[in-house]
């Protein structure tokens, strides 16, 4: 048992080191976000149908549960043509830097969606994060439509995650992910209809662009999202939320180490994303602490 448990959280590292890697993929990957968000969304959902399909998930919804997943399909696939978008315009490091942002957009939905009170240690931990936001601004002054761009996109998957988790609660989890990519890949796919843009050369895409598409779709979103499922059922989430932490660290590192000099910032860039991860980091452990002892108080 505590083997397994063991290997698992390496895998979970594993998994949250894969979606640091995705910012990378996306930097290497020569077309615009747009193309890249539709190739990445069909690809997607062909291997999590294909999972579905060896697991003999039920696909079969209301439609007012498919008129869910449709507006999370939605969101998910704005939130992706920002996060690459802030990407091709600024930089990895930059974007993930602000994408740690999510958590505490998360403090400020969940109380609207799930009618709960704003908690006032969310509220001073969010004026900080906007502290270590306003020095990022300041000193990478080239960068601020990415800046801008990528919390939009950290705004996105925050409102994203809050929807999907109530959908989770419901309905299986690779069954969502399906048709969320599905329904998000459709209304890309109107969009580039309507706006002229399936052209010979949309479809031409060098052996390169196919090779890391292929690994962004399988590896780093069907694979990423099965496994991490399967891992929340060895892990508390109060291991998982922490470890999540890392993904801006494990993701900038990679950055560095793969794009080079592109990815060199400023000493205060690198202060600013610290004192955004640390206060998450810092956030996530109050409030599972806080939500242990509510438990042990309900319990006794």
């Amino acid at each position: 048992m505590q083997n397994a448990k063991l290997l698992n959280y390496f895998h979970l590292h594993f998994i949250i080191f894969i979606w640091g890697f995705t910012a990378v993929l996306g930097a290497l990957i020569s077309i615009d976000a747009i193309p890249l968000v539709w190739y990445r969304m069909l690809l997607a959902t062909g291997f999590i149908f294909l999972f579905i399909k060896a697991r003999k998930i039920n696909l079969k919804f209301s439609k007012k549960a498919l008129a869910g997943f449709l507006l999370a399909g939605v969101i998910i696939a704005v939130h992706w043509l920002f996060f690459f978008g802030a990407i091709k315009v600024a930089n990895v490091s930059v974007t993930l830097a602000i994408m740690s942002t999510g958590a505490f957009f998360t403090s400020l939905l969940e109380p609207i969606f799930f009618r709960r009170k704003i908690i006032w240690y969310e509220v001073f931990f969010g004026l900080i994060v906007i502290v270590g936001l306003y020095i990022i601004f300041k000193v990478e002054t080239n960068y601020v439509l990415g800046i801008i761009l990528a919390l939009c996109s950290s705004f996105l998957g925050a409102l994203f995650s809050v929807i999907n988790g109530k959908f989770a609660v419901k309905y299986n989890a690779s069954a969502i992910s399906f048709y969320e990519l599905l329904f998000g890949m459709l209304c890309i796919t109107v969009y580039l209809g309507l706006n002229g843009s399936y052209t010979p050369s949309f479809f031409q895409l060098s052996v390169n662009d196919w090779i890391l598409l292929l690994i962004l779709a399988s590896v780093c979103t069907a694979y990423a999202f099965i496994a991490s499922v399967h891992v929340m059922k060895w892990i508390s989430p109060y291991t998982v939320m922490l470890s999540i932490n890392m993904e801006p660290v494990y993701g900038i590192v990679l950055a560095l180490l793969i794009l080079g000099d592109s990815e060199n910032m400023s000493p205060a860039f690198y202060y600013g994303a610290a004192i955004i991860v640390v206060t998450v980091v810092c956030n996530g452990i109050i409030k599972t602490k806080l939500e242990r002892k509510k438990q042990r108080i309900t319990s006794s």
